[in-house]
């Protein structure tokens, strides 16, 4: 698709007149006209603007010329994961699991492989294929290539084993100690626990990146931990196969 397509349908999309769009990125409605009848197409700066606006990749807004891979773990991107900036705008290197408003998830090649094998596993790859896959393709990914220009220093996973020393302070019954925390976002485990009124209530924001684990219960039951943290709050909740049932058990400010 065109840019001049793209830019109608998103308008299109978001129900915007080309007067409403003009002012959202600063330029005239004769502007957008014209990129939407492709006698011109928007600058540089203005596709920042567009991609902030419309929630795409400026890739997108181009017709989609590449295909976009993550270059942390080598995950083929689409909009809907693609990570963002602290300023909102989307990152076109990495995916929102490895990059989550301006701070690197990952510091450790390993453990980053460890987490997609047991999704690739789930795709059909042996776990022998997915690590050989992983181990073969990380280190020529830029981020793994750039690592030390890119890194925080540690700081990163500082915070994290700061937050697994709080949660296993946590007084909680049956639950194991924390070894682990990875980063996923918000509409994989935003599930919604039920409240006495018969209602029920999701507290987290889906496009959130969280850092989080899940636990077997020491009771040997059927039932599972849930934790799940970031700079603000501690949660902790137990749940069924699949998330079913869930029930929240802590919920801590920090």
């Amino acid at each position: 698709m065109e840019t001049k397509n793209v830019i109608l349908e998103l308008r299109t999309e978001k129900g915007l007149s080309q007067d409403e769009l003009a002012e959202k990125v600063m330029v005239t409605r004769q502007a957008v006209s014209r990129w939407e009848n492709g006698e011109t197409a928007p600058n540089t700066e203005t596709l920042k603007l567009l991609s902030k606006e419309f929630n795409v990749t400026i890739n997108t807004l181009l017709g989609a010329p590449r295909q976009l891979i993550c270059q942390c773990c080598g995950m083929p991107l689409e909009d809907e994961i693609v990570s963002h900036d602290r300023d909102g705008s989307l990152n076109e290197n990495y995916c929102k699991w490895c990059y989550a408003d301006g701070t690197y998830t990952y510091s450790n090649m390993d453990d980053l492989i460890d987490v997609c094998v047991k999704h690739m596993i789930n795709q059909g790859f042996t776990e022998e294929q997915a690590r050989a896959h992983m181990k073969a393709t990380l280190p020529t990914l830029d981020y793994w290539k750039k690592y030390e220009q890119l890194s925080d220093d540690g700081q990163f996973e500082m915070f994290k084993e700061q937050l697994i020393k709080e949660i296993n302070e946590l007084p909680i019954e049956g639950m194991p100690k924390v070894e682990k925390l990875n980063a996923l976002v918000g509409a994989y485990v935003n599930l919604a626990y039920p409240l006495p009124s018969g209602v029920s209530v999701k507290f987290l924001n889906d496009q959130t990146t969280y850092l989080v684990n899940q636990l077997e219960s020491e009771f040997g039951d059927d039932r599972c931990y849930g934790v799940l943290a970031n700079m603000d709050f501690i949660m902790v909740c137990t749940y069924e196969a699949e998330g079913k049932n869930p029930e929240l058990i802590l919920y801590k400010k920090r």
